[in-house]
């Protein structure tokens, strides 16, 4: 498949009267044909200033429907939009914008002194939202505008630091999008008569496709939160909005830890899922004390993101695991010789399909290490059982070696997180003179709960053998986090070497 239609043409022909957007904070509502005018009025001003296919334009903002009428304007006219994380500095985004020669940033209020310092540093212009409304409603929309889309145009960039720190573009196209949506309506059923909350971040893959674009290519309505906020979150499950929902672990444990979660009736919510880490099984076991099942599910940036999401009646009785892959991805797991392993043993997850990134943006020794031949490497190491569900047993680089026997930090997690003291752990591996490596607990302890060192060596013992259990343990207020809500263990470890 070459072409796809104009996504957002295509949903106002068939439902142009019924809501695609509805902003949660001003009440304000946007029908599919008003981003789709929109759309094409913001492509005609971009058009005007000169920019051509291929060019890159910046956008520095919070959650708002306008990020996706700017996105739409970018596909009808062959830009390339690149989404910046208003979270980072100046000197921080300027290599990213040097990397890929941005002609223009657009940015909503929230963002605009961070903006213009970007903007300078730069050397690009920059425009408001404001700004690009008063002068889409000037603009006159093109006659002779195409209606498809190359599958394997470039359409946006995410810049993914992931767990490693140094950032790089994945390439996103109209062909992944499709694909990922077709994922997602498979594992989840959505359709015109749901609604989801879009308060992930538009900067990762998550806030754009998991679930708002699938949402919108089936025809539902997204409630968008300028960002994160559990208590609007809780008003819009109370009022029966939401009906499709995704959240990352983290999320997860602020629903879990309000006030109101005692009383929360969640039977409105008909697919619960969740992805970007490991969801604890004390959390998924919380949930379903209350009905509601998660589903979990494993995906990257560069998978679109959905490969693997949980299907609702087998996420009881295989809790832990994130399914089977769906219907437009391809995986494998092979070892470290490249040979397809066996049920039940590990190996690293690769995937195949039209759902997968081409690579990254500008940069091609990147791509070409990341993919053997067709299959995309994941770093992950997975298992398969003997009914085709898999499990991710742990990142490969997090994995350390103690007296000579593997550790994986998340089986251990696993341990930490099932004490009822202990809200969320993350384990790395630190260098020691007698066993090479051991390891390091760093432990968040739920509100109103006490714990002291020597509780969770002795619970960690009676759980795990012995060169497993963490040697060292901190106990911490918060942890750094990607966008995702990954913990960033290269963090944990840079600041764990600067104390030891």
């Amino acid at each position: 498949m070459r072409t796809i239609p104009d996504l957002a043409h295509q949903r106002a022909l068939l439902t142009p009267d019924a809501t695609a957007f509805r902003d949660v904070a001003s009440g304000q509502t946007w029908t599919f044909e008003d981003v789709d005018q929109l759309a094409e009025r913001l492509a005609v001003m971009l058009e005007s200033r000169g920019l051509v296919e291929g060019d890159r334009v910046a956008v520095l903002c919070h959650n708002t429907p306008m990020f996706f009428a700017l996105l739409f304007a970018a596909a009808k006219a062959a830009l390339i939009l690149v989404p910046l994380n208003w979270r980072q500095t100046a000197s921080e985004l300027r290599p990213i914008l040097a990397d890929c020669g941005a002609r223009l940033l657009l940015h909503d209020e929230a963002t605009s002194s961070l903006a213009e310092v970007v903007a300078r540093e730069a050397g690009i212009e920059r425009l408001t939202f404001y700004d690009c409304e008063k002068r889409a409603q000037r603009a006159t929309p093109r006659a002779d505008r195409g209606t498809t889309w190359p599958t394997d145009r470039v359409w946006y960039l995410l810049y993914t630091s992931g767990t490693t720190g140094k950032p790089k573009a994945v390439v996103q196209t109209p062909g992944m999008a499709l694909a990922n949506a077709i994922n997602v309506q498979q594992a989840t059923g959505i359709g015109p008569e749901d609604g989801t909350v879009n308060y992930l971040p538009l900067f990762h893959t998550a806030g754009i496709n998991l679930h708002a674009l699938p949402v919108f290519i089936a025809g539902g309505t997204s409630h968008v939160l300028e960002k994160f906020d559990v208590d609007p979150v809780i008003e819009l499950i109370e009022g029966g909005a939401i009906s499709v929902f995704f959240g990352v672990p983290a999320i997860y444990q602020a629903i879990s830890l309000h006030p109101r979660f005692g009383a929360l009736d969640l039977d409105r919510v008909r697919h619960w899922g969740s992805g970007g880490a490991s969801l604890p099984d004390n959390l998924t076991r919380t949930f379903l004390a209350k009905g509601a099942v998660i589903c979990n599910g494993m995906g990257m940036t560069e998978t679109g993101p959905c490969a693997f999401l949980m299907d609702r009646m087998h996420a009881t009785d295989k809790i832990g695991s994130v399914g089977k892959p769906q219907i437009m991805t391809e995986v494998r797991l092979v070892d470290a010789s490249g040979n397809v392993v066996r049920d039940g043993a590990s190996g690293e997850i690769q995937f195949r399909g039209p759902n997968i990134a081409p690579g990254y943006f500008n940069n091609p020794q990147a791509t070409a290490a990341a993919f053997d031949g067709d299959w995309l490497k994941s770093g992950d190491v997975g298992r398969r059982d003997a009914d085709g569900y898999y499990y991710i047993v742990d990142r490969i680089k997090d994995m350390y070696i103690s007296g000579g026997e593997n550790v994986y930090p998340a089986e251990v997690e696993a341990v930490l997180h099932a004490h009822p003291a202990i809200l969320e752990a993350a384990v790395i591996g630190v260098a020691d003179a007698k066993w090479g490596e051991v390891g390091h607990a760093h432990i968040l302890i739920r509100p109103d709960h006490a714990l002291d060192q020597a509780e969770v060596h002795a619970w960690s013992r009676a759980r795990l053998a012995a060169y497993k259990v963490p040697q060292h343990i901190t106990f911490v207020d918060a942890f750094p986090r990607t966008a995702a809500g990954k913990i960033q263990k290269h963090v944990l470890r840079r600041a764990t070497s600067a104390q030891g």
